[in-house]
């Protein structure tokens, strides 16, 4: 025992594992606990300040500063309801033609636009609005399933389109930097969107629909819309441009995050901007934003002290990979990356995962690329919200509770292993990948 407490990783994997109990359990708000992991993690000294509070420098915290900016502008302008109104005079009339629409519309924005948390940013007022008018009222359990669907729509399917998603960026670099494997757009996307985006996606309307069932109804256009004001013009304008800039970052080299921010100033200055100095202090939800360089600060915590490590030599010890049993590895390799998730959360997976790949390979006898692949699921498919920093965002933004957004997570974790899971194992086969 006095061996065990004097590891040098037994304070920080302390530390570390409070802090998710915390978050997993609600026991405290999540911004409290995340102001708890950084003191605790100061004053133990478990890693150097600039990375206990890495997740402040993160784009991740910038992208979800600057959309809870241009949401606040969104709705303050008229301009999500004026989208709203051009959305549910067609999309209102049933309930899974209603979560079918915004689920598809959160999949097809990530093929033009590659950050989950601007994503989020622009789509949640509008579904806001269009909710609204259709009778959706806030606080139902109606508006927290479409709330549930823009978030989950955004981060879970995105992982199917290989620049749409933080973590598969993250793969991206590890697999060329540890291996020099290049992913390839297409070859990426025809492995992975008929499971992990076609089915998936299906499955995700279902049981929202299932889970936080509602009734709306088409509203009645009894006036026509008034022409758009300067201020919706301009926002439109400055979206557009931000939309462009976003989309065409490989030409110019501009991270998302930074786009975003310099929006979000354009939007805050007098005068200039659309929202004044107290509509940014009541619009924009701090807490998330400290809850989410919580979990980044935590990841990146987890990395540079080794206790990433050493909990993935310690699965690849006991997990059954054998070459002649390749499901059972498959089924191995994804309680592998569901694991890791718990304490690295999904954009610190793929960096230790796929430094581990290597010997996987030679333990399962898969290919390197397929074993690098086959984490694709594992770390989109969060079994608690605080494993996907996207989804915390959503829930936030539509003031969706804890339990709703755990219920909906583990109900479409236990569904994705059970029908999804086999299936993927199939396709891969198919395409001779294993």
């Amino acid at each position: 025992m006095s061996l065990w407490l004097s590891h040098p990783l037994f304070i920080p994997s302390l530390v570390v594992g409070i802090t998710i109990l915390l978050w997993a359990t609600s026991l405290l708000p999540e911004f409290i606990t995340a102001l708890l992991f950084f003191s605790v993690a100061m004053v133990a000294k478990i890693a150097p300040p600039d990375v206990i509070f890495g997740g402040f420098a993160s784009s991740a915290f910038w992208l979800v500063f600057s959309g809870f900016v241009l949401g606040v502008a969104i709705r303050k302008t008229g301009l999500a309801d004026r989208a709203a109104r051009a959305l549910s005079s067609r999309l209102t009339d049933s309930w899974p033609l209603m979560v079918a629409s915004v689920v598809l519309l959160s999949y097809a924005l990530a093929f033009v636009m590659p950050s989950n948390m601007g994503r989020i940013a622009l789509l949640m007022p509008i579904v806001a609005a269009m909710a609204k008018r259709a009778g959706i009222n806030d606080g139902t359990r109606a508006w927290y399933g479409l709330a549930l669907a823009v978030g989950f729509g955004t981060f879970q399917l995105s992982a199917t389109i290989l620049p749409a998603n933080v973590p598969n960026l993250v793969m991206s670099g590890a697999a060329e930097g540890s291996y020099g494997i290049h992913l390839n757009y297409l070859p990426y996307l025809l492995l992975h969107t008929p499971v992990l985006g076609w089915l998936k996606g299906g499955l995700l309307i279902v049981l929202i629909c299932w889970l936080f069932p509602g009734k709306p109804h088409a509203p009645r256009e009894l006036t026509p819309p008034e022409p758009m004001s300067r201020a919706e013009i301009r926002l439109a304008w400055m979206l557009a441009v931000v939309l462009v800039m976003w989309v065409s970052e490989s030409w110019h080299g501009v991270g998302p995050a930074w786009t975003g921010l310099a929006a979000a100033v354009i939007t805050l200055l007098p005068r200039v901007g659309f929202i004044s100095g107290e509509e940014f202090s009541t619009g924009v939800n701090i807490r998330t934003c400290i809850y989410v360089a919580g979990i980044l600060g935590l990841a990146i915590t987890v990395t540079q002290t080794g206790i990433g490590n050493a909990v993935g030599e310690a699965l690849l010890t006991v997990m059954p990979l054998d070459p002649q049993r390749p499901f059972t590895s498959f089924l191995a390799l994804n309680g592998i990356t569901t694991a890791l998730n718990f304490i690295m959360t999904a954009n610190g997976v793929p960096a230790l995962y796929t430094t581990l790949a290597q010997s996987f390979s030679d333990a399962t006898g898969f290919p390197l690329l397929s074993v690098i692949m086959i984490q694709v699921m594992g770390y989109s498919t969060p079994l608690l919200p605080y494993q996907a920093s996207p989804i915390v965002v959503a829930m936030a933004l539509g003031k969706v509770p804890a339990r709703a957004g755990m219920l909906l997570c583990i109900v479409l974790a236990l569904a994705t292993w059970l029908v999804l899971l086999p299936l993927d194992y199939a396709w891969f086969n198919l395409l001779g990948k294993l």
